[in-house]
């Protein structure tokens, strides 16, 4: 068997290990307008706590679609200015006049805190102990009227102490279109949102634009504090919540970025941010990781197109199935299905991004968001 043969065989066997036994990741199954639950007896009282840190263009527009929510039940909403210097609590103010809205203007972040998070401690407290729930949802996401409703149904039918949804990014833009919904395909692949849900997995994940906590299982995992360093602080959060009760990770149509992305430097920034938290800042991970994307998504097309025999019919099937899996996730997104054929070139940007997540970290200026470094080499400190 040479060499070529041996590689395109893996390649295939790995993508069907994929398609047939991760849960079923790629099939967009789980989403929040499907088994609709029947509405509560009694609608919780809820408080959204949202972290904002110059969010100017886009906080009115998030902060609206809050107060819009045609939610029956007590419902109020905490933004905390994270030292933002570009009028985000201002145009919040100027925009939104309610008795439900209160703008919190935060503390210096304390050592040891992530600045997001440090944020959101800050909110739950000012949500105190009354509300049944807490949203934590970021400033730059909107929400449809029903979407709190909705949330809220899932949680009390389920008992849940997190209903977590992955927020519907933009991807107007050819760079979004390239690099948006495999970045969500690539999360589902991580985290199978079925088996996120299943109680006898420890799989646990959740989308930090939009997640829905029962307070009570909040304070029981130790609050925000018992993940005040973590840099993918939802997947954290999630996993704390998991060991509380049932928990939730949907797609959806009813939270939606209201940013845009610049272009694929940007997205680039927004992968790289978490890529080499992911891998636990090791060395041998990244390697590991680099090895195992070049084997899966650009082996295939390079024995499809440049082998021979049976080393390029095992390249050509891999190459196959990797497109027809990227399709439900294209459905969603509303884009052409000729896009499933660029999986192999869009794995090949994410691995790029993983390695410069990386190279921030050694050069001290890893999980790089708004201004502060976040994520710092092994050794150097908080």
């Amino acid at each position: 068997m040479t060499a070529a043969l041996l590689a395109g065989l893996v390649a295939l066997a790995v993508w069907l290990v994929l398609v047939l036994a991760r849960g079923g990741f790629w099939l967009c199954r789980e989403r929040d307008d499907r088994d609709a639950p029947p509405p509560p007896a009694r609608w919780p009282s809820v408080v959204a706590v949202v972290p904002a840190r110059d969010e100017a263009d886009v906080i009115a527009r998030s902060i609206g679609s809050l107060l819009a929510q045609d939610y029956p039940g007590p419902f109020r909403v905490v933004l905390v200015d994270d030292g933002s210097t570009d009028g985000t609590a201002e145009a919040a103010r100027a925009a939104v006049r309610a008795e439900r809205l209160e703008v919190l203007p935060g503390a210096p972040l304390p050592a040891g805190w992530t600045g997001k998070l440090w944020a959101l401690e800050q909110g739950v407290r000012r949500a105190g102990a009354a509300p049944d729930y807490i949203l934590l949802t970021d400033a730059d996401i909107g929400h449809a009227p029903d979407n709190l409703r909705s949330l809220v149904a899932r949680a009390e039918a389920g008992r849940c102490a997190l209903v977590s949804l992955m927020a519907r990014l933009s991807c107007e833009s050819a760079a979004e279109r390239f690099l948006i919904p495999a970045f969500v395909f690539f999360f589902a692949m991580l985290y199978p949102f079925a088996w996120v849900a299943k109680a006898n997995r420890a799989m646990a994940a959740g989308a930090g634009g939009c997640m829905l906590l029962r307070r009570e299982a909040l304070e029981r995992a130790g609050g925000i504090a018992s993940i005040r360093r973590e840099i993918i602080d939802d997947c954290a959060l999630a996993r704390r919540l998991k060991v509380q009760g049932p928990i939730r990770l949907l797609l959806t149509q009813r939270a939606r970025s209201l940013r845009p992305y610049g272009g694929v430097a940007e997205i680039g920034r927004m992968v790289s941010r978490s890529a080499y938290a992911q891998l636990r800042y090791s060395p041998l991970l990244l390697a590991g990781t680099v090895a195992g994307m070049v084997l899966t998504y650009l082996v295939p097309p390079g024995l499809a197109l440049f082998g021979t025999g049976a080393a390029r019919l095992a390249g050509l099937l891999a190459w196959l199935l990797m497109a027809l899996a990227f399709q439900p996730m294209l459905r969603f997104y509303r884009i052409s299905p000729l896009w499933g054929l660029a999986l192999p070139a869009i794995g090949a940007a994410y691995t790029v991004f993983t390695v410069q997540s990386a190279l921030q970290v050694w050069r001290g200026r890893g999980g790089m968001w708004k201004g502060r470094a976040q994520a710092m080499a092994p050794g150097s400190g908080p």
